[in-house]
């Protein structure tokens, strides 16, 4: 049996099963969505970039003995004893014996200025000296005449031989010729006083050591002019040279006014030479000089070595530890160590940054004492906060930052 033939019915679209169009509720939520993903977004392009940092935790500090460093500070190795020699008076120089690195003893002659006016002058004054030492004796032998015809007259006299104007006018000579004596003694004196002022004038020329101790500059040539004062318009030298006394070298800190409670005379101190960073120099407080700089704010501390040693040189830098005697006072309970790079000085305070939920925290703390390259601090920091280490220039406080 055959199938049915289609029909037109069959043929027919149904279109009872298209989908109705959208209502308006479904455009408000695709636009809503939309929006939210522009936000977020715009949020992230234009957000702040969050800036890379070290961070270290902070950890308690242990108990040390009476031997730590409490203050760390730098300065420069000076002579107490230095001298730029010159001369009393001004003249030429005509010898200069001294040359840098040599060492010297006191009075030893280092140069000596032009003397010949001055020796012309020696010379008259020895001439003077003699004439009035010849004159003396031509008085003397006068006088010893008159004496002796005063004495004869006298006899004379008694026996009315001689008269008494004759008595009269020799005892007259006699004693004119004791005046004449006794101012030509003193013309001697006079002359020989003179002699030694000339002499003292011919030592003043030679230019001597006043200590001993080492050349360290030579400022002067033969044929310049010196004087004990500037002048000549910058043409005049006012020293032949400058000594240094070695066994005169010390230390010499500016120790900021803020922490020189914790510096006493007779201190131990430990001094390192840029020169030699691995030589640990022993050296202790000698005085502290009682008054303040006020452009700076510091005091000045005069630190001596225990042993002095070749090496060491006048205006070397150097860097001092100073260590605790006992009697400073600085705390040790609850402490905590971070490094010494993380701290900050902002207004003069001290400051490190904490990192706080991705922030930066900026606080004051109280630094303690320095020891090696670690800070210990007496406020400010718990154990086991992390602090940024090497914190950027820009860093500011509730700044963005991210651990690397």
């Amino acid at each position: 049996m055959s199938s049915p033939k289609p029909t037109l019915d069959g043929l027919r679209i149904d279109r009872s099963a298209e989908p109705e169009p959208r209502s308006k509720s479904g455009w408000l939520g695709a636009g809503a969505v939309v929006l939210v993903v522009a936000i977020v977004l715009a949020w992230w392009l234009t957000r702040s970039k969050a800036i890379e940092v070290r961070t270290v935790p902070a950890r308690e500090a242990t108990a040390v003995g009476a031997d730590h460093t409490v203050l760390n500070a730098s300065g420069y190795v000076t002579a107490r004893r230095r001298a730029t020699v010159s001369s009393k008076v001004t003249g030429k120089i005509t010898e200069v014996l001294i040359e840098e690195g040599l060492k010297v003893k006191a009075g030893q002659v280092l140069a000596r200025l032009d003397d010949t006016n001055v020796k012309a002058s020696l010379d008259l004054a020895e001439a003077q000296l003699e004439s009035a030492r010849t004159a003396v004796e031509e008085t003397r032998a006068l006088l010893k005449q008159a004496e002796h015809e005063f004495h004869r007259t006298t006899e004379l006299a008694k026996q009315n031989v001689a008269s008494q104007s004759e008595l009269d006018r020799s005892e007259s000579d006699a004693r004119s010729l004791q005046a004449r004596l006794a101012r030509q003694e003193r013309d001697i004196t006079v002359a020989d006083r003179s002699m030694a002022m000339w002499r003292q004038q011919m030592d003043d020329l030679v230019i001597r050591a006043p200590f001993e101790g080492v050349v360290t500059t030579k400022d002067a040539q033969p044929g310049e002019m010196i004087s004990p004062v500037s002048a000549g318009g910058g043409f005049t030298r006012t020293g032949v040279g400058t000594i240094v006394d070695m066994s005169s070298l010390e230390i010499e800190i500016d120790v900021n006014e803020s922490y020189i409670n914790r510096v006493e005379p007779g201190q131990p101190v430990e001094a390192t030479l840029d020169a030699y960073p691995e030589w640990k120099i022993p050296c202790k407080v000698i005085a502290i000089i009682p008054t303040a700089d006020r452009q700076k704010s510091t005091v000045k501390v005069r630190i001596g070595f225990d042993q002095l040693d070749p090496r060491i040189l006048p205006e070397m830098s150097a860097k001092v530890a100073f260590r605790d005697t006992g009697t400073a006072t600085v705390a040790t309970s609850h402490s905590v160590v971070i490094p010494k790079s993380s701290v900050r000085n902002q207004d003069g305070h001290d400051i490190v940054f904490v990192l706080q939920n991705a922030h930066a925290e900026r606080r004051a703390v109280t630094v303690a004492r320095a020891q090696d390259e670690d800070a210990i601090l007496s406020a400010g920091v718990s154990a086991g906060e992390k602090v940024i280490v090497d914190s950027p220039a820009g860093l500011a406080d509730g700044a963005a930052v991210r651990e690397q």
